[in-house]
Formats: C-alpha cells, structure tokens, sequence
C-alpha cells in the first residue's frame, strides 16, 4: 500500500532517482575544494604535529611507517568524505608519550596497539550509545575552551620548543641549542615564521576589509590586489617543500636508502600482558584527552567554523573507535581526530573535507610505494620549519577562547587552562567543572546572575 501511494502522488515524468544519488551527491559536495591553492595548503597545517609523533614512534618504538602512513591516509580520505571539513588524524598522544618514556619491554608496540584498541573500543561504546552526545551537550562551554586554549598553548610552546632546540625525537627531549646560522638553523625557522605570518596575517577578517576597500578609490584597489596575490600564496606547502628538499641537501645518502614497495602488512601478536598493560599504561591516560579534545572540542570548534556542517559527537566518537579498532591489529599508529589539527588546516586555509582527503591520498601513495624507506627522509626533515607549521597551529586553536565574554566564563575557563597546563587535561577538567558548579551555586537565586558560563549547545 505504502509503495502504491507514493507512486500515485509521484508527478507524471519525473525521472526514477537511484537510491545512491543522495550519497554521491554529498560525497561530492562534501570533497569539492573551495579554492584548489587553498585546499593543497590547509592539507600541511596539521604536519607539525603528526611527523614529530610519528617520527618518534618509529625511530623508539620500531613503528611500522608504511603501515601506518596507509591506514592513516585511509582514514583521512575517509573522514573527508563523511564530515566535509579539514577534520584531522593525529596520533593518540597520552599513548605515545608512555610508548617513548618506557623500554621496549615494558611498553611496546604490542602495548601500544592494545591501548589504541582498548580506547577506541570504549569511544565506539559511548558513541553508539548515546553518551558522548550527553557529555558533549552536559559541558560547560568555558570548560571546553579552557582545554582548547590548555592545547593550542602547549602546542605552542612545543613549537617554540622545537624552533629553538634540537631535538631527539627517539627519546623525547632536547639536545641543545639550536645554532643561529645553517640549513636548520634559528635564523631559517625565524624567517619561516615571519613568511607564515605576511602570508596568512591573523585572520579572516581582512577579507570583509578588502571588499570594503575595493568599492573606494583605484589607489585602494590596487592595494587590495596585492594583498590578495600575497594572501593566495601557499605557505605551508612551499615551507613543507623546503623542508624536504633541505632534507636531500644535508644529507644526499638518503636517496640510497629509498625502496620501492610498501611494506608487508601483518598481524600484531598481543599476550594476556600487552593487554594488561596496554589498558593501564596507555588506554587510561588516553581516554580524558581524547574524550575532550577528540571529540568534545572538535566538535565545539568544527562547529564555530562550519556551522552549516551538522555532525554529532556520537559519529566522531565511532569513527574514533573504528579508525583504532581495525588499523591497531595491523601495527598502525593509535589515532584520533584534534582541536589543534582542526585548527591548523583551517589557519592554512582548509575548508572542506577535500583538504584531508587529498593528504590522505598522498598518504596512501606514500605508503604504498616508499613504505619505511621514508623514515630516512623523516629523520633529516628540518625540525624548526615543523616548529614554524606547530606554532601556528596551536595559536589558530588558543584563539578559539576569544569569545568568552564574561568574566565568570573567562575566570572558569583560565582556571581550567593552567590546571590543565600545570597537570593533565583530565585534572583541568575536574577542576573546571567544580568550579563551574560552585560559581552556579553561588549565583543561584540571583534575579540576573553575572558571569555564569555557558554549556556547550549554548551560544554567547
């Protein structure tokens, strides 16, 4: 009966759409570059933070890059395509930093994949029952920014970190200063800095002043002009670029070292201990930050930028908990989606889910047909050029705590930020939401409360 209405109420001649024309239709929608310059650029804002975590794993831990650099690239292309933004995957790294500051016997790689299976299952678990959704709309909006801004700022100081210091990324700390002159020297990752900066300036806004300026006077007009050739130059790419070409050029060797072919895809054997100590060590730790930053962040901050682009936290959640429950079997590195990453695309200029995808594409390509050959090329990548990509990133997510217009929202979530800081994400969140409780009760019953922050799903 039901299918006899509706072809009864279907107008003569319309033509039969096939049930896969709405998926096409928003798969394609949802690649479509905005600006093809623009997209190549934004696919380079998360680098900064992805090769430094990667690059560790695999020179400490004996990660399988090919492997990862594969399933890493699928779930770019991936996630592309079903959310439609620069959403990023970046490594899990509460996982990561318990794999470099233990020994190969306590903490491994059959640990550190147990742990990406063991958080990803129990994100997948809340995503598909409904609770990330309820933490997601439960949260505080100035506990939220107080954890973004905790991020951005440590990104930050990473960067700066990596711009003024070598680093040994196989152990995790720095080695000494980083001298002023040569091929990754203090002066180059200075001048990088200061190029990101004349390129992409501090924002948006320049666009609205442009449109402005071009309706008053030639002379203007002409300043606009120059400004938009300088703003269409793609920074990051042409910075990443140099950094492999200078990669070839202190050491040329490395071209010997390339084999073609990717590397061979196996299972990862994990005894009653690899778990044991997969799910205390590392999974633990992890689930906070990923809980907040992966998910509950991302969102709030795909959200400001995007708002036409409706997706929940119980999808990111699952694709969270998918991505980790079927690469980590494989040796693939743990991952999840970031605020920072998010940020640092969009800083570059990534609009769509055509950005990330298109990176994972070269990914894949990568993976495929160096495999591990590129750690050779990875290891002689130049550290200050990574800090220059990290350091804007990490600003580009600070920044999203601007809208706190209240001095009860900014006192919350300050707070929260150097707890965070001062501790862990998890322990910032605490102590933010205690103080979000207290400063409710002690507004409450008041004819106009002042400085109540707001939750999440509440706008300013």
């Amino acid at each position: 009966m039901e299918s006899q209405s509706q072809t009864q109420t279907t107008p003569p001649g319309t033509p039969k759409r096939s049930p896969f024309t709405g998926i096409f239709h928003k798969l394609k929608t949802n690649l479509a570059f905005r600006s093809k310059l623009a997209e190549v650029n934004g696919a380079m804002g998360d680098l900064g933070t992805y090769i430094p975590i990667v690059l560790a794993l695999t020179l400490a831990k004996d990660l399988d890059l090919g492997t990862t650099l594969i399933f890493t690239g699928i779930y770019n292309a991936v996630t592309g395509a079903v959310y439609g933004v620069p959403m990023p995957v970046q490594p899990m790294k509460s996982i990561a930093a318990v794999a470099i500051s233990s020994t190969a016997e306590e903490f491994g790689i059959p640990e550190i994949m147990a742990a990406g299976i063991c958080t990803g299952g129990i994100l997948f678990v809340l995503g598909i029952s409904g609770l990330m959704q309820f933490v997601f709309n439960v949260i505080p909006l100035s506990v939220v920014r107080g954890i973004q801004l905790s991020q951005g700022l440590a990104f930050a100081m990473s960067a700066v970190k990596y711009v003024r210091k070598e680093q040994n990324f196989s152990k995790s700390k720095s080695v000494g200063d980083r001298p002023w002159f040569g091929l990754d020297g203090l002066v180059l990752a200075l001048a990088c800095v200061l190029f990101i900066v004349l390129v992409n300036g501090d924002g948006e806004q320049e666009e609205e002043e442009e449109e402005e300026e071009e309706r008053n006077g030639s002379r203007r007009r002409r300043r606009v002009w120059i400004r938009k050739v300088v703003s269409n130059v793609p920074s990051a790419l042409l910075i990443f670029l140099l950094g492999v070409v200078l990669a070839f050029i202190r050491k040329p060797s490395i071209v010997y070292g390339i084999k073609f072919g990717p590397s061979k895809i196996k299972l990862v054997r994990m005894d009653k201990e690899a778990w044991k100590n997969g799910f205390l060590k590392g999974a633990i730790p992890q689930l906070p930050l990923s809980v907040l930053n992966s998910v509950v962040a991302v969102c709030k901050l795909s959200h400001d930028l995007f708002p036409e682009k409706k997706f929940s936290a119980t999808s990111v959640s699952m694709t969270v908990g998918l991505m980790n429950m079927v690469g980590c079997w494989f040796g693939a590195m743990p991952t999840c989606h970031g605020a920072g990453g998010l940020a640092g695309q969009y800083k570059f200029g990534g609009r769509s889910g055509g950005c990330v995808a298109l990176l994972g594409v070269a990914k894949l390509v990568l993976g495929l047909v160096l495999g591990s050959s590129l750690v050779g090329i990875m290891e002689k990548f130049l550290v200050g050029v990574l800090g220059a990509l990290l350091l804007f990133a990490g600003i580009e997510l600070a920044m999203a705590a601007r809208d706190m217009n209240t001095k009860g929202d900014a006192f919350v979530m300050l707070v929260c930020t150097a707890v965070s800081l001062g501790s862990n994400a998890a322990i910032g969140f605490v102590a933010g939401i205690v103080l979000y409780v207290v400063l409710w009760m002690r507004n409450y019953g008041r004819v106009k409360p002042t400085g109540l922050p707001l939750r999440v799903d509440q706008h300013p």
